[in-house]
């Protein structure tokens, strides 16, 4: 029966021809990639023990085609097929140095892969993978790991033991946490952990003397563990769109060549930062808040790519431009005092000469005040009469003030002021004379300060229209707001709210709603159905686990953004389609 049954496995599989075997056995190779297989032929597993077809029919063999002086199988692809499992059988397979399986729908792993002791490959990319067998901990000779777009969420404790391991690929996971093990992987060269859902990474993950790339963007990071800047072998780290709020110091990092760290909510950039980061070539601090750079950005004499775009600096150290490796200088979107915006758009070089003739000016007046104009009276030079008198402005930002003096209200008098802004300063509260403005102002921004909770006051500013209040530490929202009954636009990106604020579903005037860049968890579509008039809604950097289907019946939505949330569906080619689409999705999942 045993014979007849491999007889019957042994037979010719359309899909994989027997010329392929042949040279199989005498290369050690088979690759049977993009086949269609649902499943591998038995003869497959069996190619190092079964005699081939030929020798069971009796042909003759040339001294070329001795079927006994065969060659194991070292490497076999199954890529791009359309495998649920792998049998058990690949254990008889001792002698496999690459296992290549990615692109295909494997759902387990065998745990007869923990006996290829020779195996220094495994690719398994791809798949629908939930767990790794505790099996594969065994194969010690194994040098490369790849498990990128999977669906795991845990790992196994043991994978220190895979003490060869020199890349390690899991991004694209759902993985909260990684185990302290990780520590013992001192040969591993590369390190691949974005996209996943991390919060912090053990400190032990600095033991790992030979890491060479680090690649942790993507995540919910809000810190980085200090130890982590100790790594003296590492030449590439990168940390975008995660929730830093500041860098490390890299006393160590002697060899670092790139730091990516845009898409965070970054405020200071300082000395400790940079002095000793010789080797750095790439400088990567796009969509962050930071505010000024230091001028000790200077030491970074290899440095030759540097982007900054979309911060708040507004001015830069005129000794950027004797940077002499730079070639590449990013600064659109901030908000710049002394460069023109057609000089930006001009060039590196144009700009990076501009910064240098700038340094005799800069030495010669360092820090010269602008003149008193006709503009402002004399007795109160921070208080600009003619905005307040003519374009109804009441305006005092960009002063790192902990609060705003009261000679700013005392010289609105009578006069009606439409737009207030306080922006880009230390405010810890919203000003209570604010409400001193309640009869006029209908647009406020308080954006880029450290303010916690909006105040009763603001509630009664009852002809607001717009509200600018992103960047800064609220969690929620009062009740009371609900009186903003004009309220169209309300910007509250980059904050810590952890849930859609239930008052905002009761403000039926809003029209944009700006909520990128926080930790909402979820949202309520039924109630978001009844804001008809809400057509911008930006959920863009959250923790959205799923979106509900019920939001494709929010009609209303001209523009929906869901990017960078760690839900599955809809995937991320739905979202590249627009709005529309991604409605029309969404009612297509709702339940009959």
């Amino acid at each position: 029966m045993a014979a007849a049954r491999r007889e019957r496995a042994a037979a010719p599989d359309p899909a994989v021809p027997q010329g392929l075997i042949r040279a199989a056995r005498k290369s050690g190779q088979l690759n049977l990639a993009g086949r269609g297989l649902s499943e591998v032929p038995q003869h497959v597993w069996r190619i190092n023990l079964d005699p081939p077809e030929e020798a069971r029919q009796n042909l003759s063999f040339g001294a070329a085609d001795r079927w006994w002086e065969q060659t194991d199988l070292t490497k076999l692809v199954l890529a791009s097929n359309k495998l649920r499992g792998l049998s058990e059988d690949v254990g008889l397979l001792p002698a496999l140095a690459v296992l290549d399986v990615h692109d295909n729908q494997l759902t387990s792993l065998p745990a007869a892969l923990g006996q290829l002791e020779n195996l220094q490959k495994l690719d398994v990319s791809h798949n629908k993978l939930t767990s790794v067998p505790e099996e594969v901990m065994r194969l010690s000779r194994l040098k490369s790991l790849l498990l990128h777009h999977n669906e795991l969420s845990h790992l196994p404790d043991g994978f220190g033991q895979l003490v060869n391991l020199e890349e390690l690929d899991l991004s694209n996971n759902h993985l909260a946490d990684i185990p302290t093990s990780f520590a013992l992987l001192t040969n591993l060269v590369r390190l691949n952990l974005a996209c996943n859902q991390l919060r912090n990474l053990p400190a032990d993950i600095s033991a790992m003397e030979s890491l060479r790339q680090l690649d942790c963007s993507k995540n919910y990071l809000e810190t980085v563990p200090p130890k982590l800047a100790t790594m003296a072998s590492l030449e590439q780290l990168y940390l975008r769109r995660n929730k830093l709020r500041s860098l490390p110091e890299f006393p160590s990092c002697k060899l670092l060549k790139e730091l990516h760290a845009g898409e965070n909510q970054i405020e200071i950039l300082n000395a400790e930062n940079l002095k000793h980061l010789n080797s750095l070539s790439v400088l990567e601090l796009r969509d962050n808040k930071i505010k000024s750079v230091p001028d000790e950005i200077t030491l970074l004499q290899k440095l030759e790519r540097l982007d900054l775009a979309n911060n708040d600096i507004s001015r830069l150290p005129y000794t950027l431009g004797t940077l002499p490796q730079l070639k590449f200088l990013a600064l659109e979107g901030n908000p710049l005092r002394t460069i023109r915006r057609d000089l930006l758009q001009k060039g590196t070089q144009e700009l990076l000469k501009y910064l240098r003739s700038k340094i005799q000016d800069d030495v010669s007046s360092p820090h010269a005040e602008p003149p008193v104009t006709a503009m402002t009276l004399p007795s109160q030079s921070r208080v600009n009469v003619h905005a307040i008198t003519s374009l109804k402005l009441l305006e005092y930002s960009e002063k790192q003030a902990a609060v705003i003096p009261d000679e700013m209200f005392n010289a609105v008098g009578t006069n009606p002021i439409a737009t207030v802004n306080f922006s880009r300063n230390q405010l810890r509260e919203i000003p209570p004379r604010i409400v001193e403005l309640k009869d006029s102002v209908c647009d406020v921004n308080l954006g880029f300060n450290k303010i916690s909770s909006v105040s009763l006051e603001l509630c009664m500013l009852h002809k607001l229209t717009h509200l600018d209040i992103r960047n800064n530490f609220l969690t929620s929202l009062p009740d009371e707001m609900e009186a903003l009954t004009r309220l169209q636009i309300i910007n509250l990106s980059f904050n810590r709210f952890k849930v859609f604020p239930g008052v905002l579903y009761r403000i039926v005037a809003l029209e944009t709603v700006l909520l990128s860049n926080n930790q909402v968890g979820s949202i309520d579509p039924l109630q978001l159905k009844g804001m008809e008039k809400l057509g911008t809604l930006d959920l863009q950097n959250n923790d959205l686990l799923q979106v509900p289907p019920e939001l494709g019946n929010c009609e209303s939505l001209r523009t929906l953004l869901l990017e960078g949330n760690p839900f599955r569906t809809p995937r991320a080619a739905v979202l590249a389609r627009g709005t529309a689409a991604v409605l029309e999705y969404l009612r297509s999942r709702i339940p009959a």
